[in-house]
């Protein structure tokens, strides 16, 4: 589930808040990267868990419509399609997901549930969630379809579900669309036969993966001065104390890249960097960090500094 961009995002964000920290540890925020990182994956079981508790949202209304002393026709005859949905009795019954639930405590919709009402209030007002409810008898596939536009059209757009997520853990916001982005894959994917070792994905595609976290954060806090001393001289306009600690970050995060990870490609690092800089420094940062990075590469090629290994890496 977790790119090697977010990983570099969670790098970066860690890396700043250690020289922001006015008692800087390195071992605790080496342990608040990865606790960082690990939280991903309770934001994607959390909004997994949301379809279930919208169902049962949904069948409390049914109840609830059923006994009214002056119910209307259309209460009387309440569709069960929602209810039935197959796919989401596949979710519910995930016993991994019920253990990591209860193991991570993340029965939060026990406490929140009003975000789930006013969720299940958008969803009942969509076109094709009324299309949806007139079938009877709905296949695998249409249950399937419908859960994902449920999370698409309802769920990850909703500017209150977001103010909830960036409430209850400020680091959530960076990983909304990174979880988004899986778990409408995952539900585009699910059947009855692979559902239980998709539902709940590994974090990491692999420990190289996890590898690179540690050490792409280690070589930049480790290396802080070199890493300073390779940038000066290459601002001829800025003094070092002028240019905005994001970018200087940035920077010294691609120059670790370029001197100590062999098998990444430079272009690899500088596009993965420049996206970076527009979404988390100033809107001409990326122009900046590309300029001094290119020139960087080549007087690391010109001084034999830059070790790449493999066809295509530089």
């Amino acid at each position: 589930m977790l790119t090697r961009r977010h990983i570099r995002v969670k790098v970066l964000q860690s890396i700043y808040a250690l020289r922001q920290s006015t008692n800087p540890d390195l071992e605790k925020q080496e342990k608040f990267l990865f606790y960082s990182i690990e939280q991903m994956l309770d934001l994607y079981v959390l909004s997994l868990q949301l379809l279930v508790e919208m169902r049962k949202a949904d069948k409390k209304f049914l109840v609830t419509s059923q006994q009214k002393h002056l119910a209307t026709i259309e209460e009387k005859n309440f569709s069960t399609t929602f209810l039935d949905n197959k796919v989401l009795d596949l979710i519910e019954q995930n016993e991994d997901l019920s253990s990591y639930i209860e193991n991570k405590k993340l029965n939060y919709w026990d406490l929140d549930g009003e975000y789930v009402t006013i969720l299940l209030k958008d969803l009942r007002s969509k076109e094709f969630y009324k299309e949806y409810v007139l079938k009877q008898n709905t296949s695998f596939k249409e249950d399937k379809d419908f859960l994902v536009s449920l999370f698409k059209k309802v769920i990850a757009p909703s500017d209150k579900y977001y103010e909830y997520i960036e409430d209850k853990r400020l680091t959530w916001v960076d990983d909304f669309p990174i979880v988004n982005t899986a778990l409408a894959k995952m539900l585009a994917k699910i059947s009855e036969k692979n559902a239980r070792p998709i539902l709940l994905p590994e974090l990491y595609k692999n420990q190289d993966d996890k590898h690179y976290a540690k050490q792409l954060f280690t070589k930049v806090v480790l290396n802080d001065e070199k890493l300073s001393l390779e940038v000066e001289g290459k601002t001829p306009n800025w003094d070092k104390e002028r240019i905005a600690e994001m970018d200087m970050i940035i920077l010294k995060m691609g120059i670790a890249e370029f001197l100590y990870f062999p098998s990444i490609p430079v272009r690899a690092t500088i596009n993965e960097y420049l996206e970076i800089a527009k979404e988390y420094s100033t809107p001409k940062s990326s122009i900046f960090i590309n300029g001094i990075l290119d020139k960087l590469v080549k007087e690391f090629e010109t001084s034999k500094k830059l070790n790449k290994i493999g066809r295509g890496l530089r």
